[in-house]
């Protein structure tokens, strides 16, 4: 929630070891003005995709599902919420999305 309240009020606090390509790249996405923020430009996406912080990242191979995750968590079912931090939420009661067609459309994303 913390960095939340940062992204909205346009002072993000960066840690020393934040690499200063993906420094720059998200100071570049989280610009509150759109004519001015990464991906809304004239370039749109390949604004982002062609910045430094990609220099050595293989688009094709990520949209062919080739590339090896660098992360693999540990899950002891599909309702495991262990990963995740715990805070209060007020929307605990909260419905589940309706979809236009009644079904998922990211059921059998993988």
């Amino acid at each position: 929630m913390e960095i939340y309240q940062q992204i909205l009020t346009g002072k993000v606090r960066y840690t020393r070891s934040y690499d200063k390509y993906a420094k720059s790249l998200t100071k570049r996405i989280l610009t509150a003005d759109l004519t001015k923020r990464y991906g809304c430009l004239k370039n749109g996406a390949s604004d982002i995709k062609t910045h430094k912080w990609f220099t050595d990242f293989d688009f094709d191979s990520l949209l062919a599902r080739k590339l090896e995750a660098p992360i693999f968590p540990v899950l002891s079912g599909n309702d495991d919420l262990s990963n995740f931090d715990e805070y209060d939420s007020d929307t605990d009661d909260a419905l589940p999305p309706e979809y236009e067609d009644g079904e998922d459309p990211f059921l059998d994303f993988f």
